[in-house]
């Protein structure tokens, strides 16, 4: 069925049967289409700047299952592109859509324009041009099909007109054709080739020391009971990256942690120990290997991932299995053989209890200012049941990310890719795609100050998301090499402009947005300020003091 409309109606319905139920935007962009939006369910969040409406449409994505939609126009087309870099490295389905000026307009220094395809190619993972109306339904349809098939990330459209309305008020004449596959991500879940399942079962076989480590693509494909029943059956511990962290509990007899550069010790040394090392939808990065030093060089590889290039793209000789992350490690564990590994089982276990004994004293240090160790003991305490906890880059990550427990399978947890000030606009959009979810944000001073304008956003749309702010106002994260950057100097000199803030109070700024604020600088007054956040049905903020420029004791690696 094919009804005449104008293009700014056909687009919003378009975006609806498509299942968006958000748009972040900056203006000034697609006005004719968020219009006729009007008439639909999709909510129009205005926000404050391009890279914040970005961040949210990738924690939408991230929480939601499905694309997050995010709009600027011509002249803010730059700061968007900046802002897929989190979502393209993070594996996470952003459509993003910009105005451009018309074809005629185009290398005659035409107001605020540059070229864009330059900016959004390393960033995407599709770019395309909309010049006329006919384009229109074909490429609105390979969007969501690009952004949804094989490994999510982000894809960006380039419409025509400095707004991105110079074809919307054209008639259309097109069905609404919806790929309700491409609604949702991952589209597809191919099966493995039963012959490589057959070599990688004859591998685990033969191990003896056999660890298994999630990634991101564990939380993409929704495994997260597959992976734990392959665990079980092939009775291997289970290690996850930062980014799988909610795939397992803190507790399970199998868990053992996270690993890699922002990892745990006592993960890294069992790493090193294993004669057979299984990733499990990851990208085998830097940060997850320590460098490429984890596992020990030689040591065997199985690799599941539902993109062939990242099969032995740094491990060679890899025994690599093409497949949705699920449908691989239900297919491992229905052929493997069950081996019984309580010698090995034990002795990591034992590494991870030794770890955490080590970390106690901190855990529970009740000295005013309070260290970040302290404050992740605090909020393991609260964190409700069914918690979204959205985590910065740099130390919120590692410090959140080792020391937050986790312990209910309703809890979710996330972390930038590498965007400092990622965090709080990517909650607010986490809080859009589940409003019933308790969703916090761990951002230190300086990530929090990024988007501070954002919180007006929250309190316009209700996205009450509580933000804790490990406030030590400084950048304590570069004090080591800056250290080192001085250490030929005599005297520091002013080596405080390179990482110290003033001291600002966020719970003042936070009442001037009309949200909830509140100060905390004893651990014992921790619980009833979260209490007092979660009952303010505001957005919050707990600007928490904590000790100036402490250093996160980073995990062992080999050398």
């Amino acid at each position: 069925m094919t009804s005449k409309m104008n293009g700014a109606t056909y687009f919003a319905r378009l975006l609806e049967a498509y299942g968006v139920t958000h748009v972040f935007f900056m203006d000034a962009v697609l006005r004719r289409a968020l219009a006729e939006m009007e008439d639909t369910k999709i909510k129009r969040i205005l926000g404050h700047s391009e890279k914040g409406v970005g961040y949210m449409a990738d924690g939408y994505a991230r929480i939601s299952g499905k694309p997050g939609l995010c709009f600027a126009q011509s002249v803010g087309a730059a700061n968007l592109a900046a802002s897929l870099q989190d979502p393209y490295l993070g594996y996470s389905p952003v459509i993003a859509m910009t105005g451009r000026h018309v074809a005629a307009m185009q290398y005659r220094n035409s107001y605020q324009e540059v070229e864009h395809g330059p900016l959004f190619t390393p960033v995407t993972k599709f770019h395309a041009q909309m010049e006329v109306i006919e384009q229109m339904p074909h490429l609105i349809r390979q969007a969501f099909r690009e952004a949804t098939t094989g490994a999510p990330r982000p894809v960006h459209l380039d419409i025509a007109g400095f707004t991105g309305d110079a074809i919307t008020p054209h008639e259309a004449d097109f069905p609404i054709d919806v790929d309700q596959v491409h609604t949702r991500f991952p589209a597809f879940r191919p099966a493995p080739d039963p012959a490589v399942i057959a070599q990688a079962v004859a591998a685990i076989a033969k191990s003896k020391q056999p660890v298994i480590i999630g990634d991101r693509g564990v939380v993409i494909a929704g495994a997260d009971e597959a992976l734990r029943a392959f665990g079980e059956k092939i009775q291997a511990p289970i290690t996850t990256t930062l980014d799988a962290k909610s795939t397992m509990v803190e507790g399970d007899t199998l868990f053992r942690g996270m690993a890699g550069l922002y990892g745990r010790t006592c993960t890294n040394r069992m790493i090193d120990q294993a004669d057979l090392v299984i990733y499990v939808g990851s990208n085998t990065s830097d940060h997850t290997t320590g460098g490429w030093k984890l596992p020990k060089s030689g040591t065997p590889i199985i690799q599941i991932d539902i993109d062939p290039v990242e099969l032995g793209r740094n491990y060679p000789n890899t025994i690599g299995i093409l497949s949705d992350v699920g449908k691989g490690l239900e297919a491992l564990t229905a052929a493997a053989t069950r081996v019984e590994r309580g010698e090995w089982l034990a002795s990591s276990k034992k590494l991870v209890d030794d770890w955490w004994q080590e970390q106690l004293p901190e855990l529970t240090r009740d000295e005013v200012p309070m260290r970040p160790q302290r404050l992740c003991r605090l909020l393991t305490e609260v964190l409700p049941e069914d918690a979204i906890l959205v985590a910065d880059t740099g130390y919120s990550a590692l410090w959140s990310g080792n020391l937050v427990e986790l312990h209910h399978r309703n809890q979710t947890f996330m972390r930038a890719a590498g965007s400092l000030g990622w965090s709080f606009p990517a909650a607010i959009g986490a809080k859009a795609a589940a409003p019933e979810r308790t969703v916090v944000c761990f951002t230190g001073d300086g990530g929090f100050a990024y988007h501070l304008p954002e919180l007006e956003t929250a309190r316009r749309w209700g996205l009450n998301t509580i933000t804790i702010v490990n406030n030590n106002h400084c950048l304590s994260q570069g004090v080591k090499n800056l250290n080192i950057a001085y250490s030929h100097r005599e005297e520091d000199g002013r080596k405080s402009e390179c990482y110290v803030y003033r001291e600002t109070d966020f719970a003042k700024v936070a009442q001037s947005f009309d949200c909830f604020g509140i100060t905390v600088e004893r651990p014992e007054d921790f619980k009833a300020a979260f209490a007092a956040a979660l009952a303010s049905n505001l957005p919050a903020v707990i600007d928490v003091k904590t000790e100036f420029a402490y250093q996160a004791q980073m995990a062992w690696m080999p050398s």
